[in-house]
């Protein structure tokens, strides 16, 4: 596999960024920037490309994924109930590296949350990730972009290391500015 290049650290593209969210929508799998680590990402409608994700990865199949959503609306599509607690850290923490676990709805596939009742879901506060999720509505479900066991990327040429060949696209955020999950 050829993998895709984007560079979006000085701007964004709208015609690439068009593709790229055109790229999720039909199954395709790539890493994006987070202000924490770079993540690999997937359609969480779409239980084919969520199996590319841990098959690039090398990740056991009984590790759940996270899900990282663009608006609090998103939620409404993932979670049975939102706690008020949770709403309450949300409103602090979010856009930020913070991940609420809520009960998930049935229709989420049991392959992104490696069969548990509940979803692990986060806000990123990255332009890049930001743009594609709200311009597209999209919602990802995603961990580290780095093979299993490696350390987690902080930049792109961390995730090229891992993951050229084995993925449709990395795209260029720059370095994250957080550096842990």
């Amino acid at each position: 596999m050829n993998t895709q290049y984007y560079d979006f650290r000085h701007k964004l593209n709208e015609a690439e960024l068009d593709e790229i969210i055109e790229a999720y929508k039909e199954g395709e799998v790539l890493a994006f920037p987070t202000e924490t680590v770079y993540g690999l990402g997937a359609d969480i409608f779409n239980e084919e490309a969520i199996a590319r994700i841990y098959q690039a990865k090398k990740r056991p199949q009984d590790n759940p994924l996270i899900a990282h959503i663009g608006n609090e609306a998103a939620l409404e599509k993932l979670a049975l109930e939102i706690p008020e607690t949770a709403r309450t850290l949300m409103s602090v923490f979010w856009p930020g590296p913070l991940t609420i676990i809520l009960k998930k709805k049935p229709e989420i596939s049991s392959a992104a949350t490696a069969g548990l009742p509940s979803i692990g879901i986060r806000m990123p506060d990255h332009p890049v990730i930001e743009s594609i999720l709200v311009k597209g509505s999209l919602i990802l479900v995603a961990p580290s972009a780095n093979l299993s066991g490696s350390p987690s990327p902080t930049a792109m040429e961390h995730v090229r290391e891992d993951l050229d060949g084995r993925v449709y696209g990395i795209i260029d955020g720059g370095p994250c500015e957080e550096g842990i999950e």
